[in-house]
């Protein structure tokens, strides 16, 4: 997981995932992030997926233009049409500006300390 400046962007996506062609959506997701690394503005992305189909992806973006020029993108809305077609049960998704990133890591110093190695104001 990455730092992200103050004033960047966060897309959180929650989804719930249906049982349907998982090798499709295994392809379209690769599709989906390998084409927002690339786009401008993007910043990185963290995701996680439980056992039982629930997800949550967070992709960072420069500024708010950038995330929406993603949301935009043909590629990513046709790939989002076809996820709601077969692939969620339901989703949300909420952008957020943030201000503040922290991050700490375990080592033999932090747990002593327990203070973060780096923070972006």
């Amino acid at each position: 997981m990455d730092l992200h400046p103050s004033g960047s962007i966060a897309v959180i996506f929650c989804a719930q995932r249906t049982a349907d062609d998982e090798d499709a959506y295994a392809a379209a997701a690769g599709i989906m992030s390998d084409l927002a690394a690339q786009q401008t503005g993007y910043l990185g992305q963290d995701s996680s997926r439980s056992e039982d189909g629930l997800g949550i992806t967070i992709s960072y973006w420069e500024n708010d233009k950038a995330a929406k020029t993603w949301r935009d993108h043909p590629v990513h809305s046709a790939i989002r049409e076809q996820g709601r077609g077969k692939w969620y049960e339901s989703y949300t998704l909420h952008v957020a500006r943030i201000e503040r990133s922290y991050d700490w890591e375990k080592s033999a110093d932090s747990e002593k300390s327990g203070n973060g190695k780096n923070s972006v104001p």
